[in-house]
């Protein structure tokens, strides 16, 4: 016979189940009642993260609107660089061909000017032995016109204006003498000759310049070179 406590100690049969055991299982069957302030976080949190990923699109979208339009100045930039580097490329060509060519036409008016004197000794010389025929006399004229033909090959052209119209920017006026034989403001005489070298006055032509008799009025030969 057995007694309370043996029973008790006694294993349930596999068909029967414990007490505890049954409410683990109706425990495991019903669903999580969540507290209110625990759903109210999780819908909160499902709301931000929907937003958020607009939110970074847009965000998105306008750095690359930013980015685009910083890039396009930053090519317009570049753009008018390089054109002004051309422009001034240019620009130096130019200016390197003009002095180049300077140098080709003028390089030789620092000697030319050196060299007028020369020739006016000679010309002095020429006009102090007269008709004189003489060997020196004629070695004086050839070497005189040996260094014109030379500077002429040069680009050099003598100013020898006698007798014709005063020019102010060819000829300096020494003095003014009357005569009445000449057309008032013309070149009476040539006290040194002028020079110039391709076109550009190297040394202009001292001269005396006629004028009108006293009983007729003066002309100003500047002004009326001008007009």
């Amino acid at each position: 016979m057995a007694l309370p406590e043996d029973e008790a100690k006694q294993t349930p049969e596999s068909g029967e189940e414990t007490f505890e055991n049954q409410i683990l299982k109706q425990e495991a069957l019903e669903p999580e009642v969540l507290e209110p302030e625990v759903l109210e976080q999780i819908e909160a949190g499902n709301g931000d993260g929907s937003s958020g990923q607009q939110g970074s699109d847009d965000e998105l979208e306008l750095l690359g609107d930013e980015a685009l339009a910083v890039a396009l100045l930053e090519v317009e930039k570049f753009r008018d660089l390089a054109l002004r580097a051309e422009a001034e490329m240019q620009n130096l060509q130019r200016r390197t061909a003009r002095d180049v060519e300077n140098a080709h036409k003028f390089g030789v008016e620092k000697f030319v000017q050196n060299m007028l004197p020369v020739v006016d000794s000679l010309e002095k010389a020429i006009e102090s032995t007269g008709d004189n025929s003489d060997a020196i006399a004629q070695g004086v004229r050839l070497c005189h016109k040996l260094m014109v033909d030379t500077l002429n090959k040069q680009g050099v052209e003598i100013i020898d204006p006698v007798g014709e119209p005063f020019d102010p920017n060819e000829h300096q006026a020494m003095s003014m003498v009357e005569n009445p034989d000449m057309e008032p403001n013309s070149v009476l005489a040539v006290v040194q000759k002028g020079c110039k070298l391709n076109g550009r006055l190297v040394r202009p032509a001292m001269v005396m310049v006629s004028k009108a008799p006293a009983d007729q009025p003066p002309v100003d030969p500047t002004s009326e070179t001008t007009e």
